[in-house]
């Protein structure tokens, strides 16, 4: 078990982040909380404009082009771009020593991708799971390489 002076614990998806932190008690409680404002958007509100047209060669029938990219995959990755700024300045201003990251795989190699180099030397741990739902209290047992369990009396 590590321990540290200021423990982040991030845990996010593709839409909703949490970050986490130890108390004295070394209970976890959740410090602050942000969601996508795309969160439940539809695909038609997230594009600008339908798709374009092409023809075919070999006679006149058109088809619509499809997009190169997922709009929801690129809307989770912006979101994973901004909960990483919101890491580098709280980096920057000393606000932990040490950051766990916890998100699926997907979005969890995004927000690695997008941390600066202040928050990327504060890691100290990932795990590549979907734990945004989890309350608070049901947490620790998922991370317990890094949070020691509460001592009940």
């Amino acid at each position: 078990m590590l321990a540290h002076r200021s423990l982040c614990i991030v845990v996010l998806d593709g839409g909703r982040a949490r970050f986490v932190r130890p108390a004295a008690d070394r209970a976890l409680h959740t410090e602050e909380r942000l969601e996508s404002p795309t969160l439940h958007a539809r695909t038609a509100e997230l594009v600008g404009d339908h798709a374009g047209r092409s023809f075919e060669s070999a006679s006149p029938v058109r088809h619509a082009i499809e997009p190169r990219s997922d709009p929801h995959m690129a809307e989770k990755t912006r979101f994973a771009a901004a909960v990483a700024a919101k890491l580098d300045a709280a980096a920057r201003e000393g606000a932990f020593d040490a950051l766990v990251l916890v998100a699926p795989a997907p979005i969890l190699a995004d927000l690695q991708d997008a941390l600066g180099v202040e928050a990327t030397r504060c890691v100290v741990g990932t795990l590549p799971k979907d734990l945004v739902k989890v309350p608070d209290d049901a947490l620790q047992p998922h991370l317990s390489e890094w949070v020691r369990p509460v001592d009940r009396a």
